[in-house]
């Protein structure tokens, strides 16, 4: 892992682009929105915590969660919240607004949640895939 020396955060690769700024507080990502966005992202923090370490990072304009590399981000808005995961592959569902690929192992799947209950099984599963993606397994699994 590499780390800033200007903001002190860790990344994979050395030298990572980004944006050198102070992570924002947690809360200050809410303070516009309804009390039910808050509980959709805690029932994210909830599933995510059972898979290992994560690190939350309230950056200016969302929130990533990070194990090696960002593997997903949120961005609360008034009455919902938007937000991505990073697959290893392209996954085909409506529950997807957008899907980008940026390479065979890097595909960026936009979402927005209105209600704690969209975070169910088949979420959960893509988070799962997202945390191994931002441990960076699934590159472990292309040299096999």
């Amino acid at each position: 892992m590499w780390q800033c020396r200007q903001c002190g955060r860790s990344f994979a690769n050395q030298n990572q682009t980004h944006t050198c700024a102070p992570l924002q507080s947690l809360d200050t990502h809410f303070v516009k929105s309804d009390p039910l966005d808050r509980a959709i992202f805690d029932a994210i923090l909830e599933a995510v915590s059972g898979l290992g370490p994560v690190t939350v990072l309230p950056e200016k304009t969302r929130i990533a969660l990070q194990v090696r590399m960002s593997f997903a981000a949120f961005m609360p808005r008034k009455s919902w919240l938007d937000g991505h995961l990073v697959l290893a592959r392209r996954v085909e569902s409506p529950r997807f607004r957008r899907v980008e690929t940026f390479s065979p192992r890097n595909v960026l799947h936009e979402f927005r949640l209105q209600s704690p209950e969209e975070v169910d099984s088949d979420f959960v599963g893509w988070l799962e895939e997202a945390y191994r993606v931002g441990e960076q397994r699934h590159l472990e699994a292309k040299k096999d």
